[in-house]
């Protein structure tokens, strides 16, 4: 009897293709899709089901296979669409998709695959699973493809999850899963890739911002490291650190944001070499692949997903680490994910404070 496989199917070319590889391999694939964000209709016009579920059912049809959607829009707007909001207006710079997979979309599919007695969870990330018999672990490790390699943002899954995980993608480039979609007639294979947070089509997250929390916002001076003020800002929510554009400072000297003071309504800006942490504190860790260690390890950290890994000591310290780089780096973040790596294979990660 063929192993039972429930697979999240967002409409896209890479969740379609994962849903394709697992058939061909023999399983019994079941697809989901999971409802999480809408924007209202304009006024005087009705709902219609969003076009990545339409995409996802056509692709089943295609495929024969079973289809459900689950609507996952309540606890999506509580753990992802607040916590977005509340991390800019406290000043840090959250990264919701880091959230939203452990919270929402895996916890989402395995409690489906228990319902419907599936052994195994399936995605379209770029990522793979391992398992490490000397701990009895399962582990996460970089996908083949180190351009779309997606392990950054699955660092806080569980073992229970990863245990049920299946990433059939992780072997394979963007360009070769095109061809497979191509190849299949896959109705969406020529679907472009979406870059953007899915709540924030525009990218325009003040925007959103001032929609959600109006009163939030609130305006207040733009200071120097002497505490200077050297202008105005709209709200701390706006800015980010290491910041250039958007600061309206005048003069010769550019400015870089370097800290955000949401108690005080201050963006501190600095030159610069002032942008550049040579350690930073991470809290909320989950170490995803190996035990927690007990002393200091050495690893590669990445500070953001588009970041280059860089060498660092990470020294455990309560419920956190303390992350001390070789070298500075560049604008470390508050509230962003800080990952670490041994070559491929994903140690843990925390967030930044």
């Amino acid at each position: 009897m063929a192993e039972r496989v429930v697979v999240a199917m967002s409409g896209g070319v890479d969740s379609s293709v994962a849903a394709v590889l697992l058939q061909e391999a023999g399983y019994e694939v079941i697809g989901v899709t999971l409802r999480m964000w809408e924007p209202e209709p304009p006024a005087g016009t009705t709902k219609d089901e969003p076009a990545g579920v339409n995409d996802a059912r056509r692709v089943a049809e295609k495929l024969g296979i079973p289809f459900y959607v689950l609507d996952s829009r309540e606890i999506f707007t509580r753990e992802v669409v607040e916590y977005f909001v509340d991390s800019y207006l406290e000043g840090r710079t959250p990264n919701p998709c880091v959230v939203c997979n452990n919270r929402v979309k895996f916890a989402a599919l395995v409690r489906q695959a228990e319902i419907l007695k599936a052994g195994y969870i399936a995605t379209g990330h770029y990522a793979r699973r391992g398992y490490d018999s000397a701990t009895g672990r399962f582990t996460l490790l970089q996908g083949k493809d180190g351009k779309k390699d997606q392990s950054y943002v699955l660092f806080t899954l569980s073992q229970q999850q990863l245990a049920k995980s299946i990433f059939p993608l992780g072997e394979y480039t963007k360009e070769e899963v095109r061809a497979i979609a191509r190849d299949k007639k896959i109705p969406v294979a020529g679907k472009p890739e979406s870059q953007e947070i899915c709540f924030i089509p525009e990218h325009d997250y003040g925007l959103f911002l001032q929609k959600r929390r109006p009163d939030a916002l609130q305006p207040g001076e733009i200071v120097d490291t002497a505490g200077r003020v050297l202008g105005r800002h709209k709200g701390v929510a706006f800015y980010t650190i290491g910041q250039r554009k958007g600061l309206g400072i005048g003069g010769g000297t550019p400015y870089y944001v370097i800290a955000l003071r949401p108690e005080k309504k201050q963006v501190v800006v600095g030159k610069d070499e002032e942008v550049f942490r040579g350690e930073c504190r991470v809290t909320g860790i989950n170490w995803v692949s190996i035990p927690p260690p007990r002393s200091p390890l050495t690893a590669e950290v990445k500070i953001r997903y588009s970041a280059e890994a860089a060498a660092a000591l990470i020294q455990p310290e309560g419920d956190g680490a303390w992350i001390r780089f070789s070298r500075p780096q560049r604008a470390v973040t508050p509230g962003q994910a800080a990952v670490f790596y041994r070559k491929d294979l994903v140690l843990g990660g925390g967030f930044i404070t």
